[in-house]
């Protein structure tokens, strides 16, 4: 008898387009070892503009950079099997996460919510209209553990933690609607880890040596997980280790 084909030896032999939004360190480590593990894939990069290996020009929070990006999506020609959201912000100029609530400003909360839950969702609505019913397709996006309220034991950060928590909410809500309308469609949300990278930077020094991840293994561990969800598995917000965190 023939032993049942795994199901990352059937993604591995997909033929199409991987999308990998937000080509910061874990993005462009996903893109690297997605390029490797399933070489039938197109794997492109899609960002703001400025790297040199980046593929594709996406600004996630503009709706006109959205429509330009689609067409040129389609002008690939290509099935779409794949998009990766990595993009994200904790810190920039003029935001920083608040300690306590006299920090918490109006402008901070709508700029956390706009790139860290409304920009996944719109694109998962921008690249709708590519998907076909009856071929396999899996939207990821980058979450973090502390946007899980009933983990939340610190308190703080109250803009990223509200606005990863609405993430969650959003993309399960996807993840159930196209369980409907796109059987053949996979919905994670994942917690890469504390990964070093420009984001996680200025909190370093309160992270274990051996809990801080290069984003070279934390794509691989992140890649490991995507390659075994399934459209069964539609829904789940994972950790870098397989485990399930709690909403």
């Amino acid at each position: 008898m023939t032993a049942p084909t795994r199901p990352s030896t059937i993604k591995a032999s997909w033929e199409g387009l991987a999308l990998i939004v937000g080509a910061g360190g874990i993005g462009s480590a996903i893109a690297t070892q997605l390029a490797q593990r399933c070489p039938a894939l197109q794997v492109l990069t899609c960002g703001r503009g400025g790297a040199p290996d980046q593929d594709l020009t996406l600004n996630v929070e503009n709706d006109e950079s959205l429509a330009r990006f689609c067409e040129a999506v389609r002008q690939q020609a290509r099935p779409l099997r794949l998009v990766f959201n990595c993009s994200g912000r904790l810190h920039g100029p003029g935001l920083q996460p608040e300690k306590r609530l006299q920090q918490v400003n109006r402008r901070q909360l709508e700029e956390q919510f706009s790139i860290n839950a409304i920009a996944p969702l719109l694109l998962a609505k921008a690249i709708e209209p590519m998907l076909n019913r009856h071929e396999a397709f899996h939207f990821a996006s980058l979450s973090a553990r502390v946007g899980s309220i009933s983990d939340n034991r610190s308190g703080g950060w109250y803009g990223y933690r509200a606005a990863k928590a609405a993430q969650n909410q959003l993309i399960r809500c996807l993840s159930i609607e196209w369980a409907r309308r796109w059987p053949s469609a996979t919905v994670t949300l994942f917690h890469p880890g504390t990964t070093d990278t420009a984001l996680s930077k200025p909190f370093q020094s309160f992270v274990a040596p051996e809990q801080l991840f290069s984003p070279e293994r934390a794509a691989t561990q992140l890649v490991d997980l995507l390659l075994e969800q399934t459209p069964a598995q539609t829904g789940r917000f994972l950790a870098w280790d397989g485990q399930e965190i709690p909403w």
